[in-house]
This record gives structure tokens, sequence and C-alpha cells, in this order.
């Protein structure tokens, strides 16, 4: 049925156990981290806050810079990517847009794969343009279109896989090209995370998350965060980061750090019960395709360690798709993903979301495919729910 194995243990998810499980004390003897809920941090003197001001010495000064509950989870989110540093933002589009506009000034320009996270588009198609920044789509899984729209870019950005049509790319390739003219590359990683791909192993510079997916893990912080080494984190810092607000609070970075603990675990079984939904979707007579990498030719999949639990299908005509949707008792209908829940994003709602600045409508992601984001649940209790709404919404 695929490539990994029920029950499988790659080298990734080894690492991962002991280095989010394993903590030295904390003050006190405390086995988590405590949550420094405080806006401002004092100095004992002068020579403190001076040496803190001009970088000799690095003590947190405003919570919208650094805070230790946040440092943490920064210091164990750039070690699972094996990163030098990396930066903890409000939410995921926070930390893309402070990326983005760290390395991409005015009458510049930057390549975009196709298939991109919808408010992702919306920022690049809504907000850069008055920056007067060009946007370049190109078929990320087509080397050979990605080379001939680099030069002169400043940033290349990728998803791998992509939202809703799950394509992949070769991203140690695309790498080698941008390095080779001097181009930053950045790629959103939350769909496979550090457990089942190391972006910054095949050569990229700067790995996105939206922490609220699987890194978080339960549903109840919203979070983003980027990884990449020191100096480009530096750069974020000092562009973008401050000035822009997107800051992790304490308390949901307290919510993230103990999410992780458990992303070892949850990834294998997310990966199990996909895999075993879309199988059976394979094979089911009003499924047209089943959109999920574990199916996939491309030579991206190499990178892969193993596959999330988010993927979508195309159904037939014959299939009334608000009858399916409605149907469903376990798969709630809403969007994100990488919780303990099951979720159904069907894209003929999505198709009808902020006309003109719809990614979905931009790539022609065809009005019968359906998105799963299959959670913890019995996957044998998930498949009967997703046979009875197949019964239910025959025409």
């Amino acid at each position: 049925m695929s490539d990994h194995p029920a029950g499988f243990e790659n080298d990734y998810l080894a690492e991962a156990a002991t280095l989010l499980a394993h903590d030295e004390p904390f003050p006190g003897g405390a086995v988590v981290p405590p949550i420094y809920q405080t806006s401002l941090f004092t100095f004992a003197n002068y020579s403190e806050m001076a040496d803190t001001f001009a970088g000799r010495r690095r003590q947190p000064i405003y919570s919208r810079g650094d805070n230790p509950t946040v440092m943490e989870f920064e210091a164990r989110v750039a070690a699972l990517e094996g990163a030098e540093a990396a930066r903890g933002f409000s939410s995921g589009m926070a930390a893309i847009s402070a990326t983005v506009l760290a390395f991409v000034g005015a009458g510049e320009r930057m390549v975009v794969v196709r298939n991109c996270y919808g408010d992702a588009y919306r920022l690049f198609e809504r907000l850069l343009p008055r920056l007067n920044i060009k946007v370049d789509y190109v078929d990320g899984s087509d080397p050979d279109a990605v080379a001939a729209a680099l030069p002169g870019a400043k940033l290349l950005y990728l998803e791998s896989p992509t939202s809703m049509m799950f394509e992949l790319q070769n991203i140690t390739q695309l790498a080698r090209l941008a390095k080779e003219q001097g181009i930053i590359t950045s790629i959103d990683n939350s769909w496979a995370t550090p457990v089942f791909q190391k972006p910054i192993s095949h050569g990229v510079d700067l790995v996105l998350h939206s922490a609220s997916k699987y890194l978080g893990g339960h549903s109840d912080t919203v979070a983003g965060v980027v990884a990449g080494s020191a100096a480009h984190i530096r750069h974020i810092n000092e562009q973008t980061y401050s000035y822009l607000g997107g800051k992790l609070s304490p308390f949901e970075a307290w919510l993230l750090l103990r999410g992780l603990r458990t992303l070892p675990l949850r990834l294998p079984h997310h990966m199990k019960s996909g895999l075993t939904i879309a199988e059976r979707l394979k094979a089911h007579d009003h499924v047209e395709r089943v959109n999920h990498p574990a199916y996939s030719n491309h030579p991206g999949k190499a990178t892969l360690a193993g596959y999330a639990g988010l993927f979508s299908f195309e159904v037939t005509e014959d299939v009334d798709i608000p009858a399916f949707v409605d149907a469903l008792k376990l798969f709630r209908i809403g969007v994100s993903w990488g919780g303990h829940e099951s979720l159904v994003v069907p894209a003929k709602a999505s198709l009808e979301q902020t006309p003109g600045l719809n990614s979905m409508a931009r790539f022609g992601v065809s009005p019968r495919t359906i998105r799963l984001s299959v959670g913890l649940e019995s996957v044998e209790d998930l498949w009967a729910d997703v046979a009875q709404a197949f019964d239910r919404a025959k025409r």
C-alpha cells in the first residue's frame, strides 16, 4: 500500500522522540518549561541595560522581542529542522509575511509554486503589488519551468507537497538551482513536519510552518515559525519581525511545546490512517482520483520519510458533493488540519471564497475535489463514515 509500512520508524522519528521528550531540569525542578507571562523584563543596573541594548549580552527586554517560553519553542523547532535558529510568530501568515518582506523589496520579484496556500496567495496578489513586488507562479513539479523563472528573482517560495493538490517538488534540485543564482529558498513544511521532511538538509534556506497544524496538534492555538541559519533569522528580526508585530505569546508557545512532545507518536498514526482511507478511496466506484504523495512518481518523493494524514480526492459527477459533506458525522466541516479531529473541506465551497483572489480558481482546482484531514479516531469508524456518506450522496 505504501513505501512506508504501518508501525515504521525512521531516523527523523527516533531523533525527534528523545529531543522532544527529554529536558534539562527547569527552574525549581519543573519537568515542563515555565510560562513567562510578562510583557517586559528589567535590569539590575545601567550596565546590564546598556550591554543588552548594544548586543554584548542577551537578555529578554520586551515580549514582543524575546520571551523565555517562546525562545524554548524556537530552540526546539530549530533543533528538529537542523537549523541554527528559529523565530516564532502569532500565526503562519505572520511568519510568511515577515519572511517574504524581509528578503524581497520594492521593484524586486519572487517565484512561487502553483497551488500555494490560499491566504499566502492573497498576500502575494493583494499586498505585494502595492509594494511594487512582482510574483511569478510556476509548476514546481517541473524543474525546467522553475529554472526558466528564476533569473533575477530574490526569493523562491516552495510548498512540497502543495495545498489541496499535493503536488511534489524536487526540493534538492530546486534549492541548488536557486543557490547557483544567489536566490534565497523558502519552503512551507507544515504538511510533512521535520518528522517526515528536513528541507534544510536538502539545501533549502528557510523553513516555514503553520505551527497551528501538526506541531501543535490539538487545534487549540494559532501560531507560526520560521527556521534557518542564524544570519537569515537575524535578518528577519532586523527587517520585519519587531515592526510587523506578529509576536508569539508565551502561553501559546507553552501549548506548542506541550504539543511537540507527542509529535513523533501522532504523525505515524495520522499516516497509517490516512493511507488506509486513501487506499480505499482509490478503489471506490465514485472516486476518479486520489491526490496523495504516496501515489506520486515524482522524484520529489525521495525527500519524504513518511506521509501526513492530509490529502484530497476527486469524486465522479454522480456524487452530490453538498449531500456527501453534510452526511459525514465524524469528519467535521472546517478549515485547518493537523489536530486530533478529522475534517473535510470541499473545493466547491472554497471556490466561492474571495472572488478574483482565489488560489484554487487561479490554478484550476476541480470543484469535484474534496480534502480530508484524517485525525486520530478509529480508522474503521472513519471509513464507515465516508462509506455511508457516499451512499447518501448518490444522484
